[in-house]
């Protein structure tokens, strides 16, 4: 009898397939570039059926419209295999619900797979995922759960624990969940990642610089997603410190250029380059290349909370494709399916406040964004990715002098960013257009030129 490494029954198979599933596991977890391996080891092992709906959901995590496609002809050869046990069956069915589009049946099916099979955490990572992409924190939290204490000597598993309390609110518990992965495994990424989650929104913003600086060496060979999104988070940290050459450094070398063509990196390149021209940075001209790239994608309505930064790009840059790209989100908004009410009611509007906002319209921003940001974790992301929308709101309410809005928000905002650069020189602004002198003075003095 074959075994993962995490305990788990696999069908008879030759040595090269057995550690072409160990790379798949092992990489996806650890957002290591050796789980793309799974593809050459499903080609090779075509009755193989564990391998080719692992290599089914690989192509799924593409995040595009032609990932359905990518996927087919794997969860074909799985389904026709002959061999298979009861988990490798259930993680096809997974494989090829999700394939269909059925997202809210693959969560069910991903969570009464986790109920049989706890120490199976390729599953248990995909409903997180999935519920993340839902906006559901509860949902994220509890599927990880249920790997203890089967897998509690696993580090991969505190470290999506530990994301799961950071989506709840429950820093102090995601923070212990993420420190006790890191000693067991020093270089796993998403513990890291949660940490700088929990010093982001505790405002611990220089500490939070330092540890992820420390950790950044530990990055190196990661896939480019966790690579440059680690950074990604490290450069927010740069932001509201007022370092702008360490921004721009992290940009430049870190976030940007690893794989131009994912949607990830392509979401944290234009979401970096929002917040900094926010925050009063010149990007120079580094918009084009981003916009070009997502402009590639054509009318890309995969995902609300990918789409709607793929919008912004592209109305920042002044791209045709902008155009075509909204046209696109009113016709997935009036289309019938799981997701019609988010598309409609939440990233709809959001969209057309979004490019709005790219075109100099602050008044219809105000109106169409602000309709949605009390839904907004409904499109999916985290809580420090969607801040941008929020930034992007508290903007548009400076530009049309809705003054005493922005002061609210603002010191609402200090709350998790005390001593925000950037932030105190808004509200230093605000304090003096609104006759309020000290206070301008006192935030100026938290926020040193």
């Amino acid at each position: 009898m074959h075994t993962d490494r995490f305990r788990n029954e696999m069908s008879a198979c030759d040595p090269d397939t057995v550690q072409g599933l160990d790379d798949f596991v092992h990489g996806f977890l650890a957002y290591q570039p050796k789980a793309a391996n799974i593809l050459e080891t499903a080609d090779n092992a075509k009755n193989n059926a564990l391998a080719n709906a692992y290599a089914g959901m690989l192509w799924m995590f593409l995040e595009a419209p032609v990932a359905a496609d990518k996927a087919a002809p794997y969860i074909a050869r799985a389904k026709a295999a002959q061999t298979s046990n009861p988990r490798e069956r259930s993680t096809l069915m997974i494989a090829a619900t999700w394939a269909s589009g059925d997202v809210p049946e693959t969560m069910q099916m991903c969570e009464a797979h986790s109920d049989q099979y706890p120490r199976d955490l390729v599953i248990i990572k995909l409903a997180q995922y999935l519920h993340f992409n839902a906006g559901d924190a509860p949902a994220m939290l509890r599927t990880c759960l249920k790997a203890l204490p089967d897998a509690a000597h696993e580090p991969y598993v505190h470290g999506m624990i530990a994301f799961g309390y950071e989506q709840c609110h429950q820093l102090a518990q995601a923070e212990a969940s993420a420190r006790h992965a890191i000693e067991i495994e020093p270089k796993d990424a998403w513990a890291h990642h949660a940490i700088a989650h929990v010093m982001l929104s505790e405002g611990r913003v220089v500490e939070g610089a330092k540890f992820m600086e420390e950790m950044a060496p530990r990055w190196e060979g990661l896939n480019s997603f966790m690579y440059s999104h680690n950074w990604w988070h490290l450069a927010l940290f740069y932001i509201s410190m007022g370092q702008h050459d360490d921004v721009l450094a992290a940009y430049d070398i870190h976030v940007w250029g690893l794989e131009k063509n994912f949607a990830q990196d392509q979401i944290g390149a234009a979401s970096l380059l929002a917040r900094m021209e926010l925050a009063g940075i010149d990007v120079g001209d580094r918009w084009a290349d981003v916009a070009d790239h997502i402009a590639q994608r054509g009318a890309d309505t995969t995902l609300p909370f990918l789409t709607m930064q793929y919008l912004y790009a592209l109305g920042r840059s002044d791209n045709p494709m902008a155009d075509t790209l909204i046209s696109a989100i009113k016709q997935k908004a009036s289309a019938p399916g799981f997701d019609q009410e988010v598309w409609q009611n939440v990233a709809l509007p959001a969209c057309e406040g979004l490019l709005a906002y790219t075109r100099g319209d602050f008044e219809t921003t105000v109106k169409q964004l602000g309709f949605s940001l009390p839904r907004m974790a409904e499109i999916g992301g985290s809580h420090a990715q969607r801040d941008l929308f929020e930034q992007v709101h508290l903007d548009a309410l400076m530009q049309t002098d809705r003054l005493a809005q922005a002061q609210q928000v603002l010191e609402m905002r200090r709350t998790f960013d005390p001593d925000g650069v950037p932030l105190n020189r808004m509200l230093a602004d605000v304090y003096q257009k609104t006759g309020l002198p000290e206070l301008a003075e006192t935030a100026l003095n938290r926020a040193p030129h």
